[in-house]
């Protein structure tokens, strides 16, 4: 098998996993039957931090997307091709769909039935009843327009040697967004993150809104960032002389 195919393998599975493990532990973290119910900045903190590790293990491989938002923005930002973008998302949904139904394994089946019977189902992001859907379409794109400058900002290359801190960045901008915009929709920002949850419960009540706010930011707001804000850094000017008494042996 040729390198470059490994190389597509890999970056493609390193998405699933992580978008599997996203959805797993980040719904895991919401689980109120087992004693202990997690407040909303518990569940805040605890989405955060599993990106946080996601980034940091998964970063060198993929990117790290495990969304297809921020596939969407790296495509706008001309770091991923067509073909390779389709493949990012085709596997982070299919990821989502085997975290959540990973956790429906190892967690007691009331934490589903019980959510079933009072609203769309367990970790399962419908906008709040006292909103309106063009209110909910907009929280969305304001949380993951964030996200994506923040992502534009990581992938400017100016910011090219300043990477060692990009897990934090990641975990806490998540943090912050659901902490504000969680009482809202749930700050899902990911439609892959959305679509797992409701694939297995089948309330599909206003799941298109996690798919137009989210994907709708990417794209405009990634395109604002690379025509305004982007620059190229330019390439050090070289002595030549000195680079070829260098280069002599």
């Amino acid at each position: 098998m040729k390198k470059s195919t490994l190389d597509t393998i890999s970056i493609l599975l390193a998405e699933l996993v992580g978008t599997g493990l996203l959805v797993l532990l980040g719904c895991m973290g919401c689980v109120g039957v087992l004693g202990h119910v997690p407040s909303h900045f518990e569940l805040c903190i605890n989405f955060g931090l599993v990106v946080m590790i996601l980034v940091q293990v998964f970063g060198c491989v993929s990117g790290c997307h495990i969304n297809p938002a921020v596939t969407a923005a790296a495509w706008v930002y001309e770091m991923v091709s067509t073909k390779m973008a389709l493949g990012y998302v085709a596997a982070q949904c299919i990821g989502a769909f085997m975290g959540f139904g990973m956790l429906k394994m190892l967690t007691p089946a009331v934490a589903f039935t019980d959510a079933l019977e009072k609203g769309a189902g367990f970790c399962v992001t419908t906008p709040n009843a006292g909103i309106t859907t063009a209110q909910a379409v907009g929280i969305e794109f304001l949380a993951t327009g964030v996200l994506v400058l923040v992502c534009c900002g990581v992938w400017d290359p100016r910011n090219s040697k300043l990477h060692d801190s990009v897990p934090l960045k990641f975990g806490f901008t998540i943090g912050c967004l659901a902490v504000a915009a969680g009482p809202y929709t749930g700050a899902s920002m990911n439609p892959a993150r959305s679509l797992g949850p409701v694939l297995w419960n089948g309330d599909w009540t206003a799941h298109w809104v996690y798919w137009v706010g989210p994907l709708t930011a990417a794209f405009s707001i990634a395109f604002l960032y690379k025509t305004v804000f982007r620059r190229e850094v330019p390439e050090p000017e070289y002595n030549r002389e000195l680079t070829a008494l260098n280069t002599e042996k």
